[in-house]
């Protein structure tokens, strides 16, 4: 399986920090997973603080494993339990005590056959950042273009 990548995370984040996170899914989704049936455009992580606090993978869709049989009420975009270690837990949720950041969803890989979940605490790009940053890719590809037919 290749990492499933959200491609938008650092055109409109500023990634400060990542960690690694396992995921508790269902064995259709574990297959649809690894199929690469995610989609991490509009996903977020979220902290629940009932009954201990914990991480939430939230409107991250896994499509139904078409081999699955007839699932009845099934919601690809339920929340997903994220797993984590407490000290890890602990600093997310005292640097989230900052104004402005937010923890996103970076990518899904397999490790050891165990589908894992980077998440990056992130800081919001304003809309003058956004349009520097696609300002200096394109120059990069014209000068690469250039180079290339020389």
């Amino acid at each position: 399986m290749q990492a499933i990548i959200n491609k938008q995370a650092h055109f409109s984040y500023e990634i400060m920090d990542a960690f690694e996170a396992g995921i508790i899914l269902r064995g259709h989704e574990v297959k649809a997973v690894k199929n690469g049936q995610l989609s991490l455009k509009s996903a977020y992580v979220s902290i629940a603080h009932e009954p201990e606090p914990a991480l939430y993978l939230i409107k991250a869709h896994i499509s139904q494993y078409k081999f699955a049989g007839n699932l009845m009420n099934y919601d690809p975009e339920r929340p997903r339990k994220l797993l984590i270690k407490k000290n890890e837990l602990k600093t997310l949720i005292g640097k989230l005590q900052q104004k402005g950041l937010t923890i996103i969803p970076l990518r899904v890989y397999t490790k050891r056959n165990i589908v894992k979940v980077e998440i990056g605490l992130a800081r919001g790009k304003k809309l003058f950042e956004k349009k520097e940053a696609k300002k200096l890719k394109d120059i990069d590809r014209d000068i690469r273009r250039t180079l290339k037919h020389q």
